[in-house]
């Protein structure tokens, strides 16, 4: 890592005047994400399974719908609506639509094993490491954003816009592939040691870095 070296340079100076922009909006949202009711849970989830390669806003959008249409009490196909075929005047499309309909209906399926891993008296790394094993579609950063979504502490949320960021301060050379469990593991570590740095949360920290990157405070 260059940490100490960049330290040094306007780089960190521009990510605290970032942080002094959204810093209201990051601790609201940091808030909002610690009230997250337990009936939502499961759209949250959902959301989260929707994410990876498809932009966050239309994931938003069919999550609210699949909420209003009661999707986990019908547990009907939700193809044509990840499709975007239900919306009109609006451009909504989540990629790989077919795989994630799929997806999204194991996990109303399994939902109770994930209620349960929830419940459990263990720790988020440990809930983490569960969800992973028992949600089909979830790897380390989907089962980091779900738990992160609805108030865990301690987890990083290795995204595209993560790693560009770790990669531009120094604190990695290059971007690596965190598909497996000992290479996320490993970057998490670093994001984590980045964070002390800055003297911030890792929640905060993620959020301020997906500001920086996109212009708004995203979850």
């Amino acid at each position: 890592m260059r940490i100490e070296e960049n330290s040094k340079s306007t780089k960190i100076e521009e990510l605290y005047n970032v942080l002094k922009k959204f810093e209201k909006n990051i601790k609201a949202t940091l808030t909002h994400f610690a009230k997250v009711s337990k009936k939502d849970y499961f759209y949250e989830l959902c959301y989260c399974l929707l994410t990876p390669a498809t932009q966050a806003k239309n994931a938003e959008a069919v999550v609210h719908y699949l909420k209003k249409t009661n999707f986990y009490e019908r547990g009907y196909d939700p193809t044509e609506i990840l499709r975007g075929s239900v919306f009109k005047n609006v451009r909504i499309y989540i990629r790989f639509h077919n795989q994630k309909a799929k997806r999204l209906l194991l996990a109303r399926k399994n939902w109770k094993v994930i209620e349960n891993i929830l419940e459990t008296p263990i720790s988020a790394k440990e809930k983490r490491e569960e969800l992973v094993k028992y949600t089909n579609g979830f790897g380390y950063k989907e089962a980091s954003h779900f738990l992160r979504n609805i108030g865990y502490k301690g987890l990083a949320v290795l995204d595209r816009h993560i790693l560009k960021n770790m990669q531009y301060f120094g604190v990695i050379s290059s971007i690596p592939n965190v598909g497996s469990r000992k290479n996320y593991l490993y970057v998490e570590e670093l994001f984590f040691d980045f964070a002390r740095f800055l003297g911030l949360e890792p929640e905060t920290l993620d959020l301020l870095l997906w500001a920086k990157e996109t212009g708004y405070v995203g979850k």
